[in-house]
């Protein structure tokens, strides 16, 4: 093989492994125009025209009916990495009991948080047992009054 052919081998393999270092974007959620948004007026427009110029909401408020919630997020992706938020919008419109824009609040990532779980363990409150304790606690206890004491299904 002569050197013509290494080195385009070489490009070639240099190429393909950088691939996979590429930083992925991606858009998700509503598409924010701030002409749109700032065409929403308190106390003017109602849920027809909201929708009607915004379209229909991300997301209606779980407890109250009368929040809207419009969410725009960009994400960044680094090869298998977890994507990270590199903006975010959301708009807060609010309708008074008549279906009058009562509000419209405009916030960014500076309010999103990041949610971290337990892993495999729930957290419970009271002692921590170790595994000894758990098998051997209760010896010589028999008879004993429980924690509880009396109740319903088991009445002292």
């Amino acid at each position: 093989m002569s050197v013509r052919p290494r080195a385009l081998a070489a490009l070639g393999l240099f190429a393909l492994a950088s691939a996979g270092c590429t930083s992925i974007r991606d858009h998700q959620g509503y598409v924010v125009d701030d002409a749109l948004i700032g065409a929403v007026q308190p106390g003017i427009d109602n849920r027809e025209s909201v929708q009607g110029t915004l379209g229909r909401p991300t997301f209606v408020g779980q407890f109250d009916q009368r929040d809207w919630y419009y969410v725009s997020r960009q994400t960044k992706q680094l090869a298998f990495a977890r994507p990270q938020p590199t903006q975010q919008t959301v708009l807060h419109v609010r309708f008074n009991d008549a279906g009058t824009v009562e509000s419209v609040e405009r916030t960014g990532l500076e309010l999103a948080r990041a949610v971290d779980p337990m892993g495999g363990r729930t957290p419970t409150l009271g002692s921590n047992r170790s595994f000894f304790e758990e098998i051997f606690g209760n010896i010589g206890a028999a008879g004993g009054r429980g924690q509880a004491g009396q109740t319903a299904d088991n009445p002292q």
